[in-house]
C-alpha cells in the first residue's frame, strides 16, 4: 500500500520583504464579502467569477496571489459556515484579520542546501535566509508543497508543507495503544507495557503559573508577554514528551511486525461533563496531537495505523465480554463473571487490540469469519499462538 505523509515545518526567515500583508488582507476580505453574499464555497466558481476582476484591481500583485487568495477565501468561508451552524461564529459575516499570505509553488522556491527561500513580491523575487537548522536533514529529499508567509511581532516565518510517499506493508500482527492523560499503555502479542508521559503534571504546573501571573499582573504588555512565554514553554515540553512516547510505540510495533491500533476519540470533548476542575484539565489535554505524531512516525516506518471505535474499551471484560465494575482501588477493574482483575488502562489497550483482531489485520471486515474465541481471534490463528491472557494483571 502506498500512502503520503505530510508535515509542516516552520522556518524563521531573515530579511525584508515589501509590506504585502495589508494589501493581501484587503484582497481576501473583498473576496470573502462576495462569497458571503453569493454563498460560494466552490473554489472553481469563485475563481471563474472574480479572478480576472481582482487581477485588474490589484495589478501590483503577481497573478498567483489572486489564485491563493481565492483558495483561502473558500477555506475561511467554509469554516465560518460550520461555526455558524454550531452557534460559535464571531460576528454576522467572516472577516480575515491575520497577517498571513498563502503561497503556492509558483510564488516561492526553497533551497535547503543553501538555506535560502525566494519569494515573489511586487518588486520581483526577494531572497531570504532560513534560520532553523534542525529541519535540514529531515526534509532534504521530501516534496515541497504550499507555504504560508506569516508576520508575528515584526518577525517573519515561513510555514512549508513537505510530503513524502511511503510504502506501508501489510503486518502479521497488531498492538493496541491506549492513550491516556498521563500515560500510554500498549497491548503487545506477548504482554503489556506502560510508559508514563507526565503530561498531567506539566499541564497543571503551567496552569497554576499562568493563574499567578494573571492575579499579580493586571493587564498590559508585560502580562501578555509572560503568558505567551510560558505557553510556548508548555507546548514545547509536552511536544518533546509526545515524540519520545511515539518513538517508543513505533519501536515496539517494529519488533513484532505489527500494525498500531488507536481509539477514535475525536468527539471526546463533547462528552466531558465532570467537575469544573476535571473539565478544564481534560480540555487542556491534546490527545489528538499525540495520535497524529504516532501515526506519521509509524507510516514513515512502513507501519499501518488503524482507528477503532472507543466505545466500551475500558468497561467490558476482554475475556468473557461481561461488564466490569470498580475493584475498590484506583483505576482497577474486576469482572464478576470470570474473575479478571486488571488496571483500567491495560483493559483498554487489550480491548483495542482484540477489536482489530476480530477484523482483518488492516482494519477491513473479514467475510464469512468464524466466531472469535475468548482471546478475540480464531482458533489456530498464528497471531495468537503465544498469547495467554492473564487472569490477574497488576499495575
Amino acid at each position: 500500500m502506498g500512502e503520503t505523509v505530510k508535515l509542516t515545518a516552520c522556518f524563521k526567515i531573515e530579511g525584508e520583504v515589501p509590506d504585502m500583508f495589508n494589501l493581501y488582507k484587503q484582497l481576501v476580505n473583498e473576496l470573502l464579502n462576495y462569497a458571503f453574499l453569493k454563498n460560494i464555497t466552490s473554489f472553481k466558481r469563485l475563481k471563474s467569477e472574480k479572478y480576472y476582476e481582482m487581477r485588474g484591481k490589484y495589478p501590483e500583485f503577481p497573478s498567483h496571489y489572486v489564485y491563493t487568495a481565492c483558495q483561502m477565501t473558500c477555506s475561511i468561508y467554509k469554516s465560518f459556515r460550520k461555526l455558524k451552524r454550531k452557534g460559535k461564529a464571531k460576528g454576522d459575516k467572516p472577516v480575515f484579520r491575520k497577517d498571513v499570505i498563502m503561497l503556492d509553488d509558483i510564488l516561492f522556491t526553497l533551497k535547503l542546501d543553501d538555506w535560502v527561500a525566494a519569494i515573489a513580491t511586487p518588486n520581483g523575487r526577494v531572497k531570504l535566509k532560513l534560520l532553523h537548522g534542525k529541519y535540514h536533514e529531515k526534509f532534504k529529499y521530501w516534496k515541497i508543497g504550499q507555504a504560508w508567509l506569516i508576520k508575528r511581532n515584526n518577525d517573519l516565518f515561513l510555514n512549508v508543507v513537505f510530503s513524502k510517499d511511503v510504502e506501508v506493508e501489510k503486518p502479521i500482527n497488531v498492538i493496541g495503544a491506549d492513550v491516556n492523560e498521563n500515560n500510554v499503555t500498549i497491548a503487545k502479542p506477548n504482554g503489556f507495557e506502560r510508559r508514563v508521559t507526565g503530561e498531567k503534571n506539566i499541564r497543571i504546573a503551567y496552569f497554576l503559573k499562568r493563574r499567578r501571573i494573571q492575579s499579580k499582573i493586571k493587564g498590559g504588555k508585560i502580562r501578555r508577554k509572560l503568558l505567551a512565554k510560558y505557553g510556548e514553554r508548555e507546548k514545547n515540553r509536552v511536544l518533546d514528551v509526545y515524540h519520545v512516547v511515539a518513538n517508543w510505540v513505533v519501536k515496539e510495533a517494529l519488533k513484532s511486525n505489527s500494525a498500531i491500533a488507536l481509539e477514535d476519540i475525536k468527539n471526546i470533548r463533547k462528552r466531558i461533563k465532570f467537575s469544573r476542575e476535571m473539565n478544564g484539565r481534560l480540555h487542556r489535554w491534546s490527545f489528538r496531537k499525540l495520535q497524529k505524531i504516532i501515526e506519521y512516525k509509524a507510516k514513515l516506518n512502513g507501519i499501518p495505523v488503524v482507528y477503532i471505535d472507543a466505545k466500551g474499551t475500558s468497561t467490558y471484560c476482554p475475556i468473557c465480554g461481561a461488564k466490569l465494575s470498580p475493584n475498590g482501588q484506583y483505576r482497577t477493574m474486576k469482572c464478576k463473571r470470570c474473575g479478571l482483575i486488571a488496571d483500567r488502562d491495560v483493559i483498554g489497550a487489550w480491548n483495542i487490540r482484540l477489536k482489530v483482531l476480530k477484523t482483518d489485520r488492516c482494519g477491513e471486515p473479514r467475510s464469512r469469519r468464524k466466531p472469535p474465541n475468548e482471546t478475540g481471534g480464531r482458533k489456530g490463528d498464528k497471531i495468537l499462538q503465544n498469547v495467554k491472557p492473564p487472569r490477574t494483571v497488576t499495575r
